[in-house]
């Protein structure tokens, strides 16, 4: 009988902290339920990443190149619905060998889709979002 009810027991505890043991797992990404996030690579082997999510009314978009190479001057041009909404250039840094360009933008109305592009010295890199 002992045996009986220790496993009714542990099989009661499992079923009711199964969920628990398991939801931390579906946070563990860090980022938003609204964010959408896109990678690719890029020519001479180095990458890109591209994510945008609401923030207070407005679209926080931002864009990442890793090339693994610090020192490199890309240049970039970021459009929103086909439109330049920023254009620059910047230096690959850290320990990674890469840089970020981030910007706050209009929400319009329906889809929105941004293209970010960089190059350096022959690489280029496009990156595409919707959302």
């Amino acid at each position: 009988m002992l045996k009986l009810t220790t496993t009714l027991a542990a099989a009661a505890l499992l079923a009711t902290a199964g969920p628990a043991l398991t939801a931390p797992g579906a946070f563990a990404s860090g980022g938003s339920d609204d964010e959408t996030i896109r990678t690719g690579s890029c020519s001479a082997g180095a990458s890109w990443k591209i994510k945008a999510k609401p923030d207070d009314g407005r679209l926080e978009v931002e864009a990442e190149i890793d090339s693994n190479r610090v020192g490199q001057t890309w240049t970039w041009v970021l459009k929103h619905n086909g439109s330049v909404s920023a254009r620059g250039a910047s230096r690959t840094a850290g320990r990674s060998g890469s840089f970020d360009v981030e910007r706050r933008t209009v929400d319009a109305a329906g889809t929105d889709s941004f293209r970010f592009r960089a190059t350096h010295d022959g690489a280029v890199c496009v990156a595409r979002l919707s959302l």
